[in-house]
């Protein structure tokens, strides 16, 4: 890249700038999150051809921009990159299937800039969880063999095989478990008998795939009961919306709707969040009778510039569906470039020779 480098003498009125070729080529390293503070990343002398003492001499140093935190740092002793602060990948990441740090190191005499990427590896450290502690599902005895009911899938923070791999239901009398991709349904494999039994608890284990496995558990509780036909039914598998940034709390950001063919309690459908993040609750609220999703808090583009909620609708009696609302939030110009300047830290002697580079500018803009 071409970065613009100024120097100013007391020559009379003279100023000269010019323009010299200062940032060199990437530096990429992959570690595993977790990993204890001082465990070393890799060899930064060795990688860029240079003695062990160079470092030391040519005071390299680790620089980030902004606010972000420096994960790695230098050990010039032995010219080692070594972890500097905890780094979890989910904390930084979430779910995406890549995660990419970028750091900085710079040297003087030559003034140097090297990029440095750190691809941070994910390890089994969470077990899945489901979103409440019980299930409650209300069916009807004249239910037929092959009724479906769908259950809301375990959410596990890591991703890859360390996320949810597979599904297993405790063996009952009743139900069987069909599980595929993001569905989870119970599906019922003998006629229930009300007179015979009203109440029915089950046991679901969801397992990731990670050495060792990790698992997570959660109860249902069936109760027996004798009319309830028909679950709520979206008139979206999907909803999409887009929200600028810069929408002013309490704008209505889309409306989910379900209708149900039953009559009665029976066919009164309410919304709530499925499985979201606290995070989430606090930008969007929902209202429960109308299924407006609006927002109540402010949303930042170049924090977050995409959604995905889970919301369930539910019928008088227990039986419910879900749909998946993606909101994508859209950019408006509300970030001024900054500038960061990267110096030597000696004085400038008044002899220097003309073509010494001196500084670093970098301008920015998170837009």
């Amino acid at each position: 890249m071409n970065s613009m480098f100024a120097i100013v003498l007391p020559c009379g009125y003279f100023v000269f700038v010019f323009w010299i070729n200062v940032a060199h080529g990437d530096m990429s390293y992959s570690l595993s999150e977790e990993m204890k503070r001082g465990s070393v990343i890799g060899n930064i002398a060795k990688d860029l051809g240079l003695q062990t003492g160079a470092l030391s001499t040519r005071r390299a140093r680790i620089d980030t921009e902004g606010t972000d935190k420096r994960y790695c740092d230098i050990n010039l002793e032995h010219g080692e990159l070594i972890v500097a602060e905890r780094i979890d990948r989910e904390e930084l990441c979430g779910k995406k299937p890549s995660c990419i740090l970028k750091q900085e190191l710079v040297l003087e005499n030559p003034l140097e800039l090297h990029r440095i990427s750190l691809h941070v590896q994910d390890v089994n450290d969470n077990s899945p969880q489901f979103n409440e502690k019980l299930i409650s599902l209300e069916i009807h005895e004249s239910a037929v063999k092959g009724a479906r009911f769908v259950i809301e899938e375990a959410s596990d923070a890591d991703v890859g095989q360390n996320s949810v791999q597979q599904y297993s239901l405790e063996k009952n009398n009743n139900f069987i478990l069909a599980a595929n991709g993001n569905t989870v349904e119970l599906v019922l494999d003998k006629e229930l008998d009300r007179e015979k039994q009203k109440e029915i608890n089950l046991l679901l284990t969801a397992l990731d795939g990670g050495s060792p496995q990790r698992s997570g558990t959660v109860g249902i509780h069936v109760t027996v009961l004798d009319a309830n036909d028909n679950a709520p039914v979206f008139s979206q598998a999907v909803y999409k919306a887009n929200l600028p940034e810069n929408s002013p709390i309490g704008t209505v950001v889309t409306t989910v709707s379900a209708t149900d063919a039953d009559e009665g309690v029976n066919g009164d459908v309410t919304y709530d969040f499925g499985h979201v993040s606290e995070n989430v609750k606090n930008v969007f609220g929902l209202d429960h009778k109308t299924g407006d999703l609006k927002l109540i808090s402010e949303i930042d583009f170049e924090t977050v510039s995409n959604y995905d909620l889970r919301i369930k609708a539910k019928d008088g009696l227990g039986l419910s569906s879900y749909t998946k609302v993606t909101v994508h939030v859209t950019d408006v110009n509300d970030n001024s470039p900054v500038i960061y300047v990267k110096s030597l830290a000696n004085p400038i002697a008044e002899n220097v020779t003309p073509g010494t580079e001196v500084g670093i500018i970098n301008v920015q803009d998170e837009d």
